[in-house]
């Protein structure tokens, strides 16, 4: 079993916080998606991959926890691990931090399918790509 990677690192800025003084919704979900595509290279799903075998990958799930807040000036990292890979479906779990305290600000799960872009339906990973992700499978069940 492997454990989390460092799939992201940044601030928050002030532009994304709200009205109530914490980082928007929408930029909790900004920073996982860079996280999941930092994640996907690490698989072997990286863009030259993608546009020369005319691949892609659509988010089908998430679920979000909101733990603590986060505010302007927070450096903030994001961990990642897989939970499951299957024939064309990866699922897989962010965990979002505040560096300086430790504490998880937010969690969550996606499940992303491969897909063929020109025939717009599912397609099987290609099986390096799957051994690759087995080898990345975390302990962890997020729904504990």
């Amino acid at each position: 079993m492997s454990e989390l990677l460092i799939t992201y690192r940044g601030v928050v800025y002030p532009w994304q916080c709200d009205h109530v003084g914490h980082m928007n919704v929408m930029w909790y979900v900004g920073k996982f998606d860079e996280a999941t595509w930092q994640m996907f290279a690490m698989l072997g799903i990286t863009p030259s991959y993608l546009r020369g075998q005319q691949r892609g990958m659509a988010a089908v799930e998430q679920r979000i926890t909101y733990e603590r807040e986060l505010r302007a000036g927070d450096i903030v990292t994001v961990r990642s691990g897989i939970l499951e890979v299957r024939e064309k479906v990866v699922r897989f779990y962010h965990e979002m931090r505040n560096e300086e305290t430790g504490e998880i600000a937010a969690t969550t799960v996606l499940k992303g399918v491969h897909m063929d872009t020109g025939a717009r339906k599912s397609c099987p990973l290609p099986v390096e790509i799957i051994e690759r992700g087995k080898g990345m499978i975390i302990d962890y069940d997020p729904e504990q």
